[in-house]
């Protein structure tokens, strides 16, 4: 067993190897504070047979007993992965996977398996510095090794790997990760920050990546195994002389195609042409052909890029898609906004919930609700495919988060709009940018909602073309761009600043600079789709949709939470059963009603009112008969409050009878005349009545007697006269 270790912002850093997993490809235990995860990454032996990608899976898995808990359910066990889980192996994927040699088709495995939590120190970055770490002490072909880091920004100034405390006051959640030379991938949450106080985040982060890599290459120098060789067989020389002349002016011409299905279309036909032209000669090489057709592809578009400064749609590289805005498109739905933007398209639906329609999170973090919620979802028809539908896959997942992610720093607090809020984007066309598409759709659907957001936000997506010292930023890049470039760059925000960052690095790295320029094109960017937003809708509804339920929020004192619910729910279920309302109780008090019908809500308040009201002594009332007894009737003054009308207290003149007066279910007026020291209610209909002036002295003497005595009708239930001695 070997351990190495290292001081980071105050706690350490270790990495510890030969005492687990020892079968795997490579395996490290890594801790910090006293979160700890295994990582192993294994290779297969042989190349996948039929792929034209690396074949690279990275698991996530989360254990409860981590944090000390039982997983919930019949089963037990933990299930399918979590949200967070899914996020969680796509950072340390998208970091890992630049550094493979080119063309290498053999399966890699990477498992991080989550031991151990402290929440001051949160396991993402763990899962990519082990991975890294088992890979590069691997046989495992891989140019690493890499380092990740948390930073926040507080008090003005960065801080790196912040604990639980400063993370929840912090405006920047940012998670870089890079080698030692530049940054490879870059993903955040921020409340509006600045360009100059984000760049100095990710500076910071960088300097601190260098240490962990140091680290790491400590490690292989005394543990690291040599590497495998990895064998692809090359393209061989006479074929590609023979194809390179012959792809080069044909792939050129349908490359300057402007609609996508017809250029794909153009390409389809130039490579068939070529299989049917070779293939006779050359019957073995098919996927030789198809590479070689791919590298040309490669670099048609990047030469008219580079050398013409013009895209495959005849786009200028800051050049941004024509964009067109619609919103209230569904009638029944509480908000909804299209945003098309050249050929993708987005609509975005809006429905808002009470507080107990939250989502419930059951994983490692803090986290046990959250009420807004971003989903994204992408058929095959957008792309003009025929395909399966089926549950959201990881590409799903993690577009839906940064959106929602990028939209949720608007979304106003609970305090102020207590609803549950689901955004739901469908994407109708695609090609490029559907992500960031997906943020300005649901912005709109937001205001159009009219959920009080301050401002709007946008998003967009550049790439970058980066051949030795020739580079060029492109704003809002298609599909073709994506895949063909060398970098995928998300950036979102307001006119204030930026409140979502993802990129992505097809090469090794990208360096400051380049970063910075990135930057203020992305800002300009959106700030113009901003401006095209607000033609639309410049501000949310000020009243919302028809069919939105309303919320009515009021807060009680917590000792009557039992005086709303009532012994085994009776209370609270009539309410909602006589006026169709939802109402939610929470446990410090507050109560939400949530009703379509207005008039329906507010008649609930009055009822809630009317049980949590304190009877008032010398106060009259509308009473209820609910009992009727010899020596007099209970009234229900309030809600679950009654009090003993005495016989003697129901008329000026005698009553020899109760029901002379009073029957079962009678509504009379009465007065409080006291509460007694056992909460006992005395009432009084005789106090309210006019005296008649005929009254028999008699009468008029018993009266003045009763009444003087406080609290003399109130009897025992026997409804008997105390004996006299």
């Amino acid at each position: 067993m070997e351990t190495f270790s290292l001081e980071l912002e105050g706690r350490t850093l270790k990495l510890e190897t030969g005492r687990m997993a020892r079968q795997a490809g490579g395996s490290v235990l890594i801790s910090y504070g006293e979160t700890v995860l295994l990582v192993s990454a294994t290779m297969s032996n042989e190349p996948r047979e039929g792929v034209d990608f690396f074949p690279m899976t990275v698991d996530y898995e989360e254990r409860l007993y981590a944090v000390g808990r039982i997983p919930g359910g019949f089963i037990k066990r933990e299930g399918r992965p979590t949200e967070k889980a899914t996020l969680t192996a796509r950072l340390t994927d998208r970091t890992l996977r630049p550094l493979f040699p080119k063309g290498m088709r053999n399966s890699v495995h990477i498992v991080a398996t989550v031991l151990s939590i402290d929440q001051d120190c949160p396991p993402e970055i763990l899962s990519i510095i082990g991975a890294s770490a088992a890979l590069s002490i691997s046989p495992i072909p891989f140019s690493g090794p890499v380092g990740a880091v948390s930073v926040g920004f507080l008090d003005g100034e960065p801080l790196i790997n912040p604990d639980l405390e400063n993370s929840q006051q912090s405006k920047l959640h940012l998670t870089v990760a890079g080698t030692r030379e530049s940054i490879n991938m870059v993903e955040a949450g921020a409340e509006e920050i600045g360009k100059e106080d984000l760049l100095a985040s990710l500076s910071r982060g960088h300097e601190v990546i260098r240490e962990i890599v140091a680290l790491q290459e400590e490690m292989v120098a005394r543990v690291g195994l040599p590497k495998a060789e990895v064998h692809r067989p090359e393209p061989l020389p006479e074929l590609t002389a023979k194809l390179e002349p012959f792809f080069r002016q044909r792939i050129d011409q349908a490359m300057r195609t402007v609609e996508k299905l017809e250029r794909e279309e153009n390409l389809a036909a130039v490579k068939e042409e070529a299989l049917e032209q070779y293939l006779e000669e050359y019957p073995d090489h098919e996927e030789q052909i198809k590479e070689i057709f791919g590298e040309a592809l490669k670099k048609s578009m990047r030469t008219m890029i580079l050398k013409e400064s013009v895209r495959t749609d005849g786009r200028g590289p800051a050049e941004i898609r024509p964009i067109s805005c619609a919103v209230s498109l569904l009638p029944r739905t509480h908000g909804s906004g299209l945003f098309t933007r050249g050929q993708t398209q987005v609509l975005n639906v809006c429905t808002l919930g009470a507080p107990r329609d939250v989502q419930i999170l059951d994983g490692l973090g803090i986290e046990e609700s959250k009420r807004f919620i971003h989903h994204y979802n992408f058929p095959p028809y957008s792309v003009g495919e025929a395909g399966f539908i089926r549950g959201p896959g990881r590409r799903e997942i993690g577009h839906g988060a940064l959106a929602e992610r990028a939209l949720g720093i608007v979304v106003p607090d609970e305090e102020e709009f207590p609803y549950t809020i689901r955004l739901v984007s469908e994407v109708l066309e695609s090609n490029g940018s559907s992500s960031m598409a997906s943020i300005c759709a649901g912005s709109l659907a937001m205001m159009d909602a009219g959920i009080p957001v301050e401002k709007a936000v946008a998003g967009i997506a550049m790439g970058l073309i980066k051949e030795d010292d020739e580079t060029a930023i492109l704003s809002d890049i298609q599909g073709i761009e994506d895949f063909l470039g060398d970098m995928d760059f998300k950036v979102a925000g307001t006119e204030q600043g930026i409140t979502s960052l993802q990129m992505d690095i097809k090469t090794s790295g990208i360096s400051m600079e380049i970063l910075s320029r990135a930057l203020d094109q992305a800002m300009e960017g959106y700030r113009y789709i901003l401006g095209v937003m607000s033609e639309t809708i410049a501000e949310p509804r000020p009243e919302l949709s028809p069919y939105a339920p309303r919320m009515i929020t009021m807060q009680i004192d917590v000792d009557k939470i039992r005086d709303v619910i009532g012994p085994g729910g009776r209370v609270i279920n009539k309410i909602t059963a006589d006026t169709g309302v939802e109402i939610n109780v929470e446990a410090d008090g507050k109560i939400y009603i949530l009703a379509v019908d207005l008039e329906a809500g507010n008649k609930a308040q009055e009822i809630i009112e009317e049980l949590i009201a304190d009877v008032e002594p010398g106060r009259v009332y509308m009473g209820k008969v609910t009992r009727v007894e010899r020596y007099g009737a209970f009234i229900e003054v309030l809600p679950g409050k009654e009090g003993l009308l005495h016989i003697s207290r129901m008329d000026h003149c005698h009553v020899e009878r109760t029901e002379d007066v009073v029957n079962l279910g009678d509504e009379i007026e009465v007065k409080v005349l006291d509460i007694d020291d056992k909460g006992r209610i005395n009432l009084s209909r005789k106090a309210i009545l006019p005296r008649p002036a005929n009254l028999p002295p008699r009468d008029r003497d018993r009266d003045r007697d009763r009444d003087r005595r406080p609290g003399s009708g109130q009897r025992s239930g026997s409804g008997q006269r105390p004996r006299r001695k």
